[in-house]
């Protein structure tokens, strides 16, 4: 599948031949490219900065198969696309599963691996009150985005998660809205092969898991796991924070990250 990106970079192109290292950035369910874009931005002067919309996000293609192997199989797709030979992944929460499937499948094709948020385990399927407020949005006819905040304020309490959530709401040429993601795929498969866990071998290369403090996506017990997947990882916790780590302290999550990355020998992109 041909994903939606683009690219931040100290240079004007990316041919493969570029001396920047690259970075590709992988956001979250229910987000899109512009979720990591604090960090893209800081990135962007010292890498090639890939930021990509996952399948049924955001402006990419919508498909009905949706589990971790075909959305790593679109990763390198693109890297194939756009001649790299590999680059360092960095994903959040479903986004970060994905890049763990990468590196577990095609461990030559990444460089680095950050994964923010999110362990390789099975979670429990649960209700989902974003999903729950998505499914109401996409049965609804909204007039204007107030409308639509309010609709969804019944499932969403938090005014910064309804905003997140807002983002996927366009509206077409007639005025209408609508969104962007595929939920009819997402229904289907959230409590199926969207809470599986990513398998494989082994990745040896450098790895940093990000955790939020007060976030119960990574655990203790996942640990054994986290260092048998993954035998070069670290872990480091960033503190007052939930699983939006990267929006509650960006300037701590990009400068744990530039630190990570840039001890690392990232000689092909």
């Amino acid at each position: 599948m041909k994903l939606n990106y683009s690219l931040q970079s100290g240079d004007d192109h990316l041919d493969g031949q570029n001396s920047s290292p690259a970075v590709i950035l992988i956001h979250g369910m229910f987000g899109s490219l512009s979720n990591l874009g604090v960090l893209a931005r800081s990135l962007a002067a010292s890498y090639q900065v890939i930021s990509v919309d996952l399948r049924n996000h955001g402006d990419s293609p919508h498909e009905s198969l949706m589990d971790l192997p075909s959305m790593a199989a679109d990763i390198i797709e693109l890297m194939d696309d756009l001649g790299l030979s590999s680059a360092t992944l960095i994903g959040h929460s479903l986004g970060g599963k994905v890049a763990m499937q990468v590196a577990l499948n095609s461990p030559d094709r990444v460089s680095a691996l950050v994964v923010i948020d999110i362990a390789p385990v099975a979670y429990a399927a649960r209700q989902n009150a974003a999903l729950d407020a998505l499914n109401v949005l996409a049965k609804s006819t909204v007039a204007s985005r107030r409308d639509a905040d309010g609709l969804i304020s019944k499932h969403i309490e938090e005014a910064s998660v309804r905003a997140f959530l807002l983002k996927n709401l366009v509206r077409g040429p007639e005025g209408d809205f609508s969104l962007k993601l595929n939920l009819p795929s997402i229904n289907q498969n959230y409590a199926s092969t969207l809470v599986s866990p990513p398998t494989g071998h082994p990745y040896a290369g450098p790895t940093l898991f990000l955790k939020g403090e007060h976030s119960a996506y990574i655990q203790e017990k996942h640990g054994p796991l986290i260092k048998q997947l993954f035998p070069h990882s670290q872990l480091d916790v960033v503190t007052d924070t939930g699983h939006w780590l990267h929006a509650e302290k960006p300037e701590t999550v990009n400068a744990l990250i530039r630190a990570f990355i840039e001890t690392k020998t990232l000689t092909k992109s």
